[in-house]
């Protein structure tokens, strides 16, 4: 069964790259590419065009949002949905003001890439100064740019908790033991809005999951996934 991985906000394929090769041995792995446009029905419909008839999807934070897109687009498509580090929740108050301050810049005047404080905001306190985990995260902002994160930073996060009960796929939430981004409430709303869903803490990680327990994470999906295969 093919797998397809769905990054997060100012994230591309490498925030897999060591989750990938694990999830290879149920069959090929491709990646969503969030890159291109402005609205996470967009974002669906683009990783649709370019997937196999059937697969499993994985999404990561603002990639979750996107996945649950991709179910409702093509639910008979998808095999089996795994959540990361993510919410169904609309944006808060806060987050509709940071977006109206972003909206009358230009993708250049906004942004300059993404600063160590912030991105050590997003990872367990132990991992708060491992130089590998932060400078990957900042690689891969400057790698997308000014323009993607203006789009992204932009793009409407509607609140789905009443619709989380039309996914009926097998699902697993999982999420971070010290998530400051995405609170355990969050994961909890997933997993009791979708049913029959499994739910998952990956001890010792913050937001940045698939980065921060990599092999881990790739051991409680892969243990979930060959639970669900009798039903592919």
């Amino acid at each position: 069964m093919a797998t397809i991985l769905v990054p997060g906000f100012m994230l591309d394929a490498d925030l897999w790259r060591d989750v990938a090769p694990a999830l290879s041995d149920f069959g090929p792995v491709s990646y969503a590419d969030l890159s291109q446009d402005s609205s996470i029905a967009a974002m669906a419909r683009r990783a649709l065009a370019e997937a196999p008839p059937k697969f499993v999807l994985v999404g990561f934070s603002m990639g979750g949002y996107v996945a649950r897109e991709i179910v409702r687009q093509a639910a008979g498509r998808v095999s089996a949905l795994v959540l990361v580090a993510t919410s169904a929740r609309g944006d808060s108050n806060v987050e509709l003001q940071r977006k109206a301050a972003i909206s009358g810049q230009t993708g250049s005047a906004v942004f300059k890439g993404l600063s160590r404080v912030a991105v050590a905001s997003s990872l367990h306190p132990d991992n708060a100064d491992r130089a590998d985990i932060v400078e990957r995260i900042q690689a891969a902002g400057q790698r997308l740019g000014g323009d993607v994160f203006r789009r992204q930073s932009l793009i409407d996060r509607r609140d789905e908790r009443d619709d989380l009960k039309t996914i009926n796929c097998p699902t697993l939430v999982i999420a971070g033991e010290q998530d400051r981004l995405r609170s355990r409430a969050e994961a909890l709303e997933l997993h009791e809005g979708i049913a029959g869903s499994g739910l998952e803490v990956i001890e010792n990680t913050g937001h940045m999951v698939p980065m921060e327990a990599p092999q881990c994470l790739a051991t409680v999906m892969g243990e979930w996934l060959d639970r669900q295969r009798a039903g592919w």
